[in-house]
């Protein structure tokens, strides 16, 4: 399988990726994409940008040990996960999660798998800009419960058949 985990700063383009993933492959029947853009507003307030901050190392570490746990729930022939870090403004992409399988269902399946991951479990952290000064951004509940349905323990998903 192969894997790409990049963590950066710099903006990336999507579809530079995908085809960095896909270039000759014939044996991909489905990629999929997601991209997570900084939006204009947080809680109805508008914000001038997010920072994000991570634990180097660390953070490549943990993304490529949940990338192995989705290749052991799902056969995959491909991932590649970016993440930014540092002042991202509205409109700028944050994060991309690109699957490729033989089919949709665990392209799809493990990209949300990922997704879920990133967003609660890796070792980043987001700061928010607004007019009336930074505050850190605490977790929201609603990504702790997309996420828990993927613990074995609680009926998730396990290996593909």
């Amino acid at each position: 399988m192969k894997v790409t985990v990049r963590l950066q700063s710099e903006p990336f383009d999507a579809a530079v990726e995908v085809a960095r993933l896909a270039s000759g492959r014939t044996d991909i029947g489905a990629l999929v994409t997601f991209t997570g853009v900084c939006r204009g507003s947080e809680d109805g307030e508008p914000i001038a940008a997010l920072t994000l901050e991570h634990y180097p190392g660390m953070a490549e570490s943990e993304i490529e040990r949940h990338v192995a746990e989705a290749n052991k729930r799902w056969p995959l022939l491909g991932v590649t996960v970016v993440h930014r870090y540092g002042r991202i403004e509205p409109g700028e992409n944050i994060v991309l999660v690109v699957t490729a399988s033989s089919h949709r269902q665990e392209a799809f399946a493990a990209a949300e798998f990922l997704m879920d991951y990133l967003k609660t479990y890796a070792p980043f952290w987001k700061q928010v800009d607004k007019a009336d000064g930074k505050s850190w951004v605490d977790a929201k509940a609603i990504d702790d419960t997309a996420a828990e349905r993927w613990s074995v323990s609680r009926g998730g998903h396990e290996a593909a058949e």
